[in-house]
């Protein structure tokens, strides 16, 4: 087993909520992953296409599994917050989408900054595509890591 596959493992249960609205992670690498949501009734809105919210939950759970990617020699040890995040719809979302995420540094430059300053505060891009192709919205995420806090 990689520690991308150790990773998407505990991702798959470690998010109550991105799990209760059916996100699925599909694959993880350095710096990168992608993640599904079919569309149903419970993720649906008033006019039959996929909600906002679930939209965003698709989106954000990307872009952390992008984020732990990037981290995953030490992210056991980290203490990774979503900072900020901007959404912007671009096309109503019908059907099954999928969330491509990816961290504006390399895995390798994420962990030196944190080598050296003992912290790293970084975005992640996400594209939303639906089952044709199209982007139907677009997210960055800014994700503020560091050293896990004892309890």
């Amino acid at each position: 087993m990689t520690p991308y596959d150790m990773i998407k493992s505990h991702l798959d249960t470690a998010v109550p909520f991105a799990t209760h609205t059916g996100v699925a992670l599909i694959e993880l690498g350095d710096g990168t992953a992608s993640a599904r949501l079919d569309q149903r009734n419970e993720v649906s809105n008033h006019i039959k296409s996929m909600h906002a919210g679930a939209m965003f939950t698709l989106g954000e759970a990307a872009s952390g599994a992008a984020m732990a990617g990037a981290l995953a020699p030490v992210i056991l040890d980290m203490r990774p917050v979503a900072a900020t995040a901007r959404i912007a719809f671009v096309k109503v979302a019908h059907g099954t989408l999928t969330a491509h995420a990816k961290t504006s540094a390399p895995g390798a430059e994420l962990l030196e900054r944190i080598k050296s300053e003992g912290k790293a505060a970084f975005d992640v891009t996400v594209d939303i595509r639906d089952e044709s192709g199209d982007s139907v919205a677009e997210m960055t995420v800014n994700w503020h890591v560091s050293a896990a806090r004892s309890a």
